[in-house]
């Protein structure tokens, strides 16, 4: 009777079917697996050949500055004499007042769109307007710094001046608008949408499972999300902290527009300053041959500090990582 069955179901047809079903199947898996896989390497590839150009293109000026390039403060291309201290300098400072205002307000955006303060049909809006705010051109915030936002901070910024002035921060001279601090707040309006986002999805993705047991056992909604939500979603966090790090540093556009290009060191960042992004955004166009060569070094180096970041930032997540764990 049995073999009788199998006869059967095998004269049917379905056996061949399912066979072919299970050919197609693994086809596509090492169809699919293969095209990842080119993609990946592919794209790895891109970032060495732009890595390699970009050396290669800078490598006459490793070779005439070295490491005193590094630590030198003069860009005088008249005596082709080249340093980027004050816009390394320029870009650490501009990065980090970035991401003191972009970290709180990122971070409890995303709690506040994720935490049932307010209903849903008020919180969609709301995140598709943050969201939409990484679509806007980097060229038309600096126009909108230049002709919105230093006329409306300029009086900020002398008060600022005027009242706290002996400190080494808001000291120097009057302030005209533009400044490291103007360029920092513009950054991290570009940047905030990033940690907000990814946060928010860092957040959704947890198990509701530590919300409510975290509930169940008496902690308010505010110890829930200070105690629970926030230290089990940390790797996350500090992934979209990095993230918005890096763009930050490599933002070219806003920070020619309102930096100021002054090629100096000023403990005041109410005062112009420089950074490596704005260097190049402003003098590539008409550098000569030796300048050229120092505007890809100081590329090497943006990349190279792109490159720390983002290792510190691997291991961080990876420390968080084993603790959740």
């Amino acid at each position: 009777m049995t073999s009788g069955t199998d006869r059967d179901f095998a004269s049917s047809g379905k056996s061949l079917d399912i066979y072919k079903r299970a050919s197609t199947a693994r086809i596509l898996d090492l169809g699919f697996w293969g095209l990842t896989l080119s993609l990946a390497l592919g794209g790895g590839a891109v970032l060495i050949w732009i890595i390699l150009q970009t050396a290669i293109a800078g490598w006459p000026a490793m070779q005439l500055f070295g490491l005193r390039f590094l630590i030198t403060a003069s860009w005088d291309p008249v005596n082709n004499i080249y340093g980027v201290l004050p816009q390394i300098y320029g870009t650490l400072v501009t990065t980090a007042i970035a991401l003191i205002v972009a970290i709180p307000v990122g971070i409890g955006t995303a709690v506040f769109l994720t935490e049932d303060f307010v209903p849903k049909f008020i919180r969609t809006p709301i995140a598709f307007a943050i969201e939409l705010i990484v679509a806007i051109p980097s060229v038309v915030l600096g126009i909108w710094g230049i002709f919105v936002l230093i006329p409306t901070l300029r009086p900020f910024f002398r008060f600022l001046n005027s009242s706290l002035g002996w400190l080494p921060f808001f000291g120097g001279g009057a302030p005209r608008g533009n400044n490291l601090f103007l360029v920092g707040l513009v950054l991290a309006l570009m940047i905030t949408p990033v940690i907000a986002s990814l946060t928010r999805s860092t957040f959704e993705v947890l198990p509701s499972e530590l919300r409510q047991g975290s509930l169940a056992l008496g902690a308010t909604r505010w110890e829930t999300i200070v105690r629970v939500m926030i230290p089990a979603g940390l790797s996350g966090i500090i992934s979209s902290i990095m993230l918005a790090m890096g763009r930050a540093m490599g933002e070219t556009m806003v920070a020619a527009m309102l930096v100021g290009n002054a090629n100096r060191i000023n403990a005041s960042i109410l005062q112009p300053g420089s950074t490596i992004t704005g260097l190049i955004a402003s003098q590539f166009g008409e550098a000569g041959r030796t300048q050229v060569a120092a505007l890809m070094y100081a590329g090497v180096v943006l990349m190279i500090l792109s490159l720390l970041v983002n290792i510190f930032a691997e291991l961080i997540i990876r420390r968080y990582q084993n603790i959740e764990r």
